[in-house]
């Protein structure tokens, strides 16, 4: 088993020198914490991990709280995290919400207590308590990721989400549809409303009377999704389109639209916000606004390294990305002229 003389020898530097390189307790130059890293991993040596954690107050642990880790999207995101930390020489520990408040509350407190030196978070929580908690000086680095909280005072990174609405709904209204339906994520969710926000406006610019009964606020769910979609489906003026605010209420509204007999884009259209790996595989091929999620959650690990790594006083203030998103066209849309009017 390898040494930390081993690491020392093989990096031609110091045991001092190896020691305060890896327990970040004494000046390094960048030249030598780089060979000595190297050597680490030429060797194969492994650091005592707990006892190293025990001696700084925090581990080489980076905590990944998403809402849903079965949905592509926060698979994408966690698979760039772990690439950017490792890289750092950091791991990461992957941890489910299911958007719940309290359960992401109990989480933090969890990861606390492992000591992890930084959280990347998807915050689902928005009322004044759920706020102080994350606002407490006790918890690591936290970077806030795709849903923001203006009051937060931490890091955030995202998407124009009220872009991604508005895009949708305007290529549909180009199509000549004017009866649009679209079901969102829960109210308070920030991306939910702003998705929801950025539709509804398009169609209010467009001069589109507005039926409050066509917008639907529901969980971020396929099957709450298929639940919200039947009745829209069923009316006696039912929508010419529906635009769906994440890819499992897209396709739980497009199995609704097969399950009850309809043809998409024949019968209606319909349109999302976030792709799936095996979308290429589903027919008709959903038209569907993307966000970059290599790019954010690439930042997002960058700005929370930053932190670990920076001084108490060369922490910089609270800073926001918010990227563009780009829409990709599929087989799903249709023009009104082609599309089956309601009976």
């Amino acid at each position: 088993m390898a040494t930390i003389r081993d690491v020392a020898r093989h990096a031609g530097v110091s045991i001092a020198t190896v020691s305060a390189a890896l327990n970040e307790s004494g000046p390094v130059s960048a030249d030598a914490r780089r060979r000595v890293w190297e050597a680490v991993e030429a060797v194969g040596y492994a650091p005592n991990a707990h006892a190293r954690s025990l001696r700084l107050g925090k581990s080489r642990l980076i905590g990944a709280v998403v809402g849903d880790v079965t949905n592509p999207f926060w698979g994408a995101m966690v698979r760039t995290i772990e690439a950017v930390a490792e890289k750092a020489q950091y791991s990461v520990i992957i941890r489910n919400t299911d958007e719940l408040a309290e359960r992401e509350l109990d989480i933090i407190e969890q990861l606390r207590a492992q000591r992890v030196a930084g959280i990347i978070l998807n915050a689902a929580g928005s009322d004044d308590a759920y706020l102080r908690r994350l606002q407490r000086s006790d918890l690591p680095a936290v970077v806030t990721i795709d849903q923001w909280h203006p009051d937060l005072g931490r890091d955030f990174v995202g998407v124009d989400n009220r872009a991604a609405g508005r895009m949708l709904a305007e290529y549909v209204i180009r199509l000549g549809h004017r009866r649009v339906a679209v079901i969102s994520g829960r109210k308070g969710m920030w991306t939910a409303d702003e998705r929801m926000k950025g539709a509804v406006d398009a169609m209010r610019d467009a001069g589109i009377a507005v039926d409050p009964t066509l917008y639907i606020q529901t969980d971020y769910r396929s099957d709450a999704s298929y639940a919200a979609a039947t009745p829209l489906l069923t009316r006696r003026d039912r929508p010419t389109a529906i635009i769906g605010c994440n890819n499992d209420i897209t396709f739980g509204a497009l199995r609704a639209t097969l399950d009850l007999g309809f043809r998409c884009p024949e019968d209606i259209s319909i349109a999302g916000i976030d792709e799936v790996p095996w979308s290429g595989l589903v027919r008709p091929r959903v038209t569907v606004v993307v966000q970059p999620v290599e790019d954010m959650s690439r930042q997002a690990t960058t700005w929370l390294l930053e932190r670990i790594t920076a001084n108490d006083t060369d922490q910089p203030p609270p800073r926001q990305r918010v990227f563009a998103p780009s829409i990709v066209l599929g087989d799903s849309c249709a023009p009104l002229s082609a599309t089956v009017a309601p009976t």
